[in-house]
């Protein structure tokens, strides 16, 4: 299992590494853009008031795993005690990409919102772009207020970090790039920077000095076609493709995390099997030494 796990996760690992970079860097042009002026998106209003939430929960469909599975339903369970005080639970949707999160959404008395365990085994744009649209129709159709993603992110091998991430409204200011470099010397337009810009003169004093670029980025953007067609078909595309980034996020971690399993369970029988043989050992000892003192004791008498 280890073997087949360490298989399928250099396929997995291949496919992240190889979108991450590009989800990423879109992701930040997009809010670059957003940011930039006075630019607004039905995805990226917030309603007045948040009566309805959606979360889309990733898990796997098998079990030895470690505690790949446990950590996500226990951020889970955190974020329904959470919400339950805010909006009740008859007001939390829960999209269970997994069979062990949809089992365990139904035994906490949810109606699962759909089920995708073969798509779990394999995520592909076609199947992740419905939940994804499907999700922004609802929310511009104001039928939920708040969508959430949980699911394990893939730093490394040995790093599988659980993580909770806003899908909708956009969080025009949670820019990835931005988190990772807070330095605003760079040329790379940011958030803080257009506050900066927007505000510069009388009022740009009293922005945060340590968000006060010292050279003026480059935002004189050119869009083309238009403006409109840009926010219309650019943001759902990028939604899209943040949605089968998360599934490629969490596949990648499930086969590292069983592998790591596995190779910990074949540690645990190395040694369980050295600790067996050295009883055996002395067993088989102790046995000889008992029959070599009855013969001697034989003999003498």
């Amino acid at each position: 299992m280890k073997m087949v796990a360490s298989s399928k996760l250099h396929h997995a690992q291949q496919m992240i590494e190889n979108m991450l970079p590009y989800e990423t860097e879109l992701d930040h042009i997009l809010k670059t853009f957003l940011a930039s002026g006075n630019l607004t998106s039905d995805y990226e209003l917030e309603h007045k008031e948040v009566k309805k939430v959606a979360l889309v929960v990733f898990t796997s469909n098998s079990s030895m795993c470690g505690g790949f599975n446990a950590n996500i339903i226990r951020l889970l369970q955190q974020v329904i005690d959470e919400y339950t005080e805010k909006v009740g639970r008859e007001n939390i949707l829960i999209y269970p990409i997994g069979r062990k999160v949809y089992e365990k959404v139904k035994k906490l008395g949810f109606t699962p919102q759909g089920e995708y365990n073969k798509l779990c085994e394999k995520p592909n744009p076609q199947g992740c772009g419905q939940i994804a649209r499907q999700l922004m129709e609802d929310f511009v159709a104001q039928k939920i207020d708040k969508v959430e993603l949980l699911y394990h992110h893939f730093r490394s091998t040995a790093s599988l970090i659980v993580t909770r991430e806003q899908y909708l409204p956009i969080d025009v200011t949670n820019d990835v790039l931005n988190r990772r470099q807070r330095d605003l010397t760079h040329m790379d337009a940011s958030h803080a920077a257009m506050e900066y810009l927007n505000n510069k003169g009388a009022e740009a004093e009293s922005v945060n000095d340590d968000y006060k670029p010292t050279m003026v980025p480059n935002v004189d953007f050119i869009v083309e076609p238009s403006i409109d067609e840009v926010l219309e078909r650019l943001i759902p595309q990028a939604l899209d493709l943040k949605m089968y980034t998360a599934f490629l996020d969490s596949n990648a971690c499930e086969h590292a995390a069983r592998m790591v399993a596995m190779q910990t369970a074949t540690d645990n029988a190395d040694e369980l099997l050295r600790e067996l043989n050295l009883q055996y050992n002395k067993s088989r000892q102790q046995a000889i030494t008992s029959e070599l003192l009855d013969i001697v004791g034989g003999s003498q008498n």
